[in-house]
């Protein structure tokens, strides 16, 4: 088996969207990719939204240990490929640093919220990275 590909999930407050990304690449997709998160905000919260949380406990991912990090050119140069979840943060790469933007279909534009909200949001994540898995083992 080759090694996994490295990718670096990438959101505004890396509570949410980012996080989810990693926790169920790691639970879905572990042996093909090597996941981590980071957020781009100015200041990066303490730990993942709750309903997120909860909402990737249903499917056996566990991301509530995990702390948020903010985003760096040196993370950014030291894996595969960056993935933006969501087009809410804006990312300036570093030259010769490629990112993937996955435009995720925002349930709260559609009035839905809450739990039902996320876990629409990973269900779409879920989908989007057993894609990527296999482009990447392409």
């Amino acid at each position: 088996m080759s090694q996994p590909r490295s990718v670096l999930f990438v959101c505004v407050s890396n509570r949410g969207k980012s996080v989810m990304a990693e926790g169920l690449a790691r639970t879905f997709v572990g042996g093909s990719i090597a996941a981590s998160s980071a957020g781009t905000a100015a200041k990066i919260g303490a730990a993942p939204n709750d309903l997120s949380a909860e909402a990737l406990a249903k499917v056996g991912a566990d991301i509530t240990g995990h702390t948020p990090r903010q985003l760096t050119d040196e993370l950014m140069r030291s894996v595969d490929m960056t993935v933006m979840v969501g087009t809410s943060a804006v990312i300036d790469a570093p030259e010769g640093i490629v990112v993937e933007v996955w435009e995720i279909d925002e349930p709260s534009l559609h009035g839905i919220d809450g739990i039902e909200r996320m876990r629409r949001i990973r269900d779409e994540l879920i989908d989007r990275i057993k894609d990527l898995s296999r482009r990447l083992a392409s």
